[in-house]
């Protein structure tokens, strides 16, 4: 039986030296016991001279050498006591650790009763890579999912989605904004003149000058065709017209596509202030009267609705 037994650990023990997971195991006090070459290079430390040292110690020396695992922190005692807080607070522990040299680690802690620790490390930065590929993967997927192709802004269901979240926030705190329909005047004369190629850089070039006019907090989204929407965030209508005045004279004043056709362009503009009661269709409703206002108007201008008129 004793034989077998010795066979046993003998085997194990085999194992444990050509694994490339590290295993280590900790005394009730917290010093190494004893533990295999691959923990040892996790820790980048001589083997024979790991053993018999503390869990502190070994931690000081790799943050004091910057080698083994990252340890991020400009207090190290403070980082310390609460590692150690969390070492035996439960029977099994699992928990990821990054590596000075890049790579990253699957850590699991099974405590005995009798306080004794063994710890398991396995490598796990082929997974990660495939993690932050993914990651990055579904971001851009859901760039594209909220943003206009063309304009590069948000699109129709993000804008709508945007307004509708900052519509709650007003209901709460009361903050007004003003909302602002805008449209290019005569669009379809530069579609039929110069073609849609054309027509698609002007819309993408109006659309980086508007984004850098506006405000970095303020909305901007395209609605469909030629027609943009603008949320102006703690902005009244008084402001709010200057604002957007000061956009269709800068739009009024610029040439667009002036690599090839130079093409002129108007703008007009519908804007209503915010109410209690309202949606984003009332919203929306109410400054394309104003929009249209401008339009049977003579167009280049920016019509306010003052008192909601609802249709």
């Amino acid at each position: 039986m004793e034989k077998g037994i010795l066979t046993l650990a003998n085997r194990i023990g085999d194992f444990l030296s050509v694994s490339q997971d590290g295993y280590a195991i900790f005394s009730a006090d917290d010093k190494l016991i004893g533990c295999n070459q691959a923990y040892a290079d996790f820790m980048c430390m001589d083997l024979k001279s790991i053993v018999e040292q503390s869990f502190s110690q070994l931690l000081l020396t790799a943050h004091e050498k910057q080698q083994g695992p990252y340890i991020e922190t400009q207090d190290i005692d403070l980082w310390l006591a609460k590692a150690q807080s969390k070492r035996r607070s439960q029977e099994f522990r699992l928990f990821e650790v990054d590596h000075t040299d890049g790579s990253w680690y699957l850590i699991s802690e099974q405590t005995l009763p009798s306080g004794e620790l063994l710890l398991h490390a396995k490598s796990i930065s082929a997974q990660k890579s495939i993690e932050q590929k993914l990651s990055a993967h579904i971001h851009k997927l859901t760039d594209l999912a909220l943003t206009d192709e063309l304009t590069q802004i948000a699109n129709r269901r993000s804008f709508i989605a945007n307004v509708k979240s900052e519509i709650s926030l007003y209901k709460r705190n009361h903050h007004a904004f003003t909302f602002c329909i805008l449209d290019i005047d005569y669009f379809k004369k530069v579609n039929d003149q110069f073609g849609h190629q054309v027509g698609d850089k002007v819309l993408s070039q109006l659309c980086k000058l508007v984004s850098n006019t506006l405000r970095e907090y303020d909305l901007f989204g395209r609605i469909g065709g030629e027609e943009f929407g603008i949320l102006l965030r703690d902005t009244k209508t008084t402001e709010a017209y200057d604002i957007m005045d000061r956009l269709r004279k800068k739009v009024m004043n610029s040439t667009f596509n002036t690599a090839t056709t130079p093409v002129k362009i108007t703008l007009s503009i519908g804007l209503v202030e915010s109410w209690l009661g309202c949606t984003f269709e009332r919203l929306y409703n109410q400054s394309d009267m104003g929009l249209y206002r401008g339009k049977n108007n003579g167009r280049n201008q920016v019509v306010v609705i003052n008192k909601v008129q609802e249709s």
